[in-house]
């Protein structure tokens, strides 16, 4: 037999006066469906018992009882795979506040040993050289990319680096044809496919400027654009959870490539950069 939402929505148009609504309730509010009593749902939908038993019989059930079940347990199993693709499979919906931690936590934990596993740390000083010498620093990222992004342009800027932080195709596009021999285009994207990141790589190469990403794929298409490419080895997860953690990595590779310029500039450091009095 079809799932019951499908059997009651397949047979929606054929309804009418409290059968309907009793239908429409049901597809509104599935989770509520499952559990409630015969006479409440009745009450909901302002009609008797008698009429939530003919639309069970209608759709194949014998009585509303089996109904119920059958919504009850299609609903859930929708619910689990749901949960299951956007969080994952390591925590429930059940789960108490300490797993959560724990399970967040580890996650983190391998993510990061997988990172410092990944990075080619003479790629990373490459890049760090080309960074502290750079004219023109242009750091791109979007949506979660642009979290390590624009905090690697925020402390660039702190240690008087001339860095800029850019999402969006057309500002991206401004900012790499304002590169040149000498400057630095830095893109950040875990999965490494983002097309405007790609046109922003492309252009800013293009420009003569020294071209980097960092990401965990490196057969993508932007490790592909870029002259230097630093692995966090963590690829773009299927789930939050696995999000979650490779965050980390990101921000623990931008970190390095942070204190690696920060250590080629230390005359930089504690001075912070005064406004000029008039």
């Amino acid at each position: 037999m079809e799932a019951p939402l499908k059997l009651i929505s397949d047979l929606l148009p054929q309804l009418n006066g409290a059968t309907r609504r009793v239908a429409e309730l049901i597809l509104a509010s599935p989770e509520r469906a499952g559990r409630s009593s015969i006479t409440n749902l009745a009450a909901e939908a302002d009609t008797s018992a008698a009429t939530l038993t003919r639309l069970a019989t209608a759709l194949g059930y014998d009585g509303f009882p089996a109904l119920r079940a059958a919504i009850a347990t299609d609903h859930g199993r929708d619910l689990q795979a749901g949960w299951e693709r956007d969080i994952g499979t390591e925590i429930t919906p059940s789960d108490p506040p300490e797993h959560v931690l724990n399970v967040l936590a580890g996650t983190h934990a391998q993510a990061l040993r997988s990172a410092v596993d990944a990075i080619d740390l003479p790629t990373a000083e490459r890049l760090a050289d080309a960074i502290a010498g750079a004219s023109r620093i242009a750091i791109f990222g979007e949506w979660g990319d642009a979290i390590p992004a624009e905090e690697l342009q925020i402390r660039l800027l702190r240690i008087g680096r001339p860095a800029w932080f850019h999402r969006g195709r057309q500002e991206a596009a401004v900012a790499a044809r304002l590169l040149g021999p000498g400057d630095v285009a830095l893109g950040i994207a875990r999965s490494g496919e983002h097309g405007d990141a790609e046109q922003f790589l492309r252009l800013a190469g293009e420009s003569g400027a020294t071209t980097a990403v960092i990401t965990g794929m490196t057969g993508s298409p932007m490790a592909g654009l870029a002259d230097l490419v630093i692995d966090t080895g963590i690829k773009d997860g299927p789930n939050w959870t696995d999000y979650f953690a490779g965050r980390a990595t990101d921000a623990l590779a931008a970190g390095l490539i942070f204190v690696l310029v920060a250590q080629r500039t230390p005359d930089s450091l504690g001075t912070p950069i005064q406004a000029s009095e008039e």
